[in-house]
């Protein structure tokens, strides 16, 4: 099928999964998670073949990581379908609900969004969390993966169609871009897609806004900091900022500057250098820190750069407010955390920084859909709409308004024989 095709027939899927009971689709989410564990050779050699040709074509150690899909991959993406299943149905909540007058009621219902497009990088655990999201909350998806992934991708996508279409799922729900041509068409299928969630740089994210008029909820990069404030507990500090920055190196999530501030920088960064050398991360830093310890100096893009490797940059500033100052000029909105033991800087640091995620005293790996507890996620969302952050089950909900009455008519009101109540209730639309 072309890419209009493929779009249209997820449309009238959209229309089909939206009726889909919970039962139905936590049927199908179980025949998921079996047919992946039963499938688990053919996938992982289809994951050796893309490791294979990406190592040939020179793809960098960290982009190698993410496309690797091991038994610890699969067991990860398992048990986040089985704690999907367990998540109530976003879908057809009543979200509220009002009495405009006697026998006159108004509804706020969860719903789909309808077809959700998502371009994702090259990580296959990532396919499974997006179809599987996009199931349980009752839209047709559209995905297409990076292309070092492309057999890996396949087959999973495979897995996933097969199962749910036994489990009752509609014909077409889940389909598989593979070309870069298609993500261009893609873009012009307004009519069809609802969503588009693109998971990549600014300048990725940009462009697809720029190019189309399909709604988008950017995943843009993640520079995210962690900044260590004068009131800090340095051993606390310690472990976040090892965790944080080497616990896994190659995700949004991973901390890629660090803060210090001036009073405790010197102390900390004796505490920090041997335990970054142990692991095997550059450091680069500002002025003052080449003046307490021995860095790379950092250079102005350095602040702008998303390294997504064992590389991290280190700034000493003078107060809270400049660190604040720092991360709203150059940080991306993803997550920002502060170390201190000091809950009025916390406070302060928490409502002054714009960013999607802000933590106090623990790890930015945390900026997790599976984490927050959501079932995963389709991205980050740095954007400012109806969804922001980790984007779970809620962020691929949109609702609707429902209106039941027993012959009401606006003249009425509008001529004075009739008045509002607009009082609020407590009960479900049907």
């Amino acid at each position: 099928m072309t890419s209009k095709e493929m779009a249209k027939a997820a449309k009238q899927a959209s229309r089909l999964m939206a009726t889909k009971s919970s039962e139905q689709k936590n049927q199908a989410l179980q025949a998921i998670a079996k047919e992946l564990a039963a499938n688990a050779d053919q996938i992982f050699a289809a994951n050796a073949e893309d490791l294979r040709l990406a190592a040939e074509q020179g793809l960098d150690a960290p982009a190698l990581k993410r496309l690797r899909f091991d038994q610890a991959k699969l067991a990860e993406v398992i048990a986040g379908i089985e704690s999907l299943i367990k998540l109530p149905d976003p879908i057809g909540q009543t979200l509220s609900a009002t009495e405009l007058d006697q026998g006159l009621e108004l509804y706020k219902v969860s719903c789909p969004i309808g077809v959700i497009g998502v371009v994702f990088e090259s990580r296959p655990d990532a396919l499974v969390q997006i179809s599987c999201l996009c199931l349980k909350s009752g839209n047709a998806a559209l995905l297409k993966g990076g292309s070092e992934a492309l057999r890996s991708n396949r087959v999973l996508a495979q897995c996933i169609s097969r199962a749910a279409d036994r489990a009752g799922m509609p014909e077409h729900w889940l389909q598989l871009l593979e070309s870069r041509e298609e993500v261009g068409e893609m873009l012009k299928l307004d009519e069809y897609i609802d969503l588009i969630v693109p998971r990549g740089s600014n300048e990725f994210v940009r462009h697809i806004k720029q190019n189309s008029n399909i709604a988008v909820l950017g995943h843009a990069d993640g520079i995210c900091h962690v900044y260590i404030d004068a009131a800090a507990d340095l051993n606390m500090a310690l472990q976040i900022s090892i965790d944080a920055k080497c616990q896994y190196v190659a995700v949004c999530n991973a901390a890629e500057k660090l803060l210090l501030h001036k009073d405790i920088a010197a102390e900390f960064l004796k505490m920090l250098l041997p335990e970054m050398e142990l692991r095997g991360v550059e450091l680069r830093g500002c002025e003052k820190t080449q003046s307490m310890a021995k860095v790379v100096p950092a250079t102005d893009a350095d602040w702008k750069t998303e390294y997504l490797d064992y590389v991290l940059t280190i700034k000493i500033v003078e107060s809270l407010d400049e660190a604040v100052e720092h991360i709203n000029r150059y940080g991306s909105g993803h997550t920002d955390a502060i170390v201190s033991e000091d809950e009025k800087a916390a406070a302060a640091f928490m409502a002054q920084v714009d960013g999607a995620d802000l933590f106090w005293n623990c790890s930015t790996r945390f900026s997790d859909g599976f984490r927050f507890g959501l079932g995963a996620e389709v991205g980050i969302s740095t954007n400012k709409i109806h969804a922001r952050g980790p984007v779970g089950l809620e962020g691929l909900c949109i609702y609707k308004w429902l209106l039941k009455g027993k012959g009401q008519i606006v003249a009425d009101y509008a001529e004075g024989r009739k008045k509002f109540s607009h009082k609020k209730i407590m009960c479900e639309v049907l």
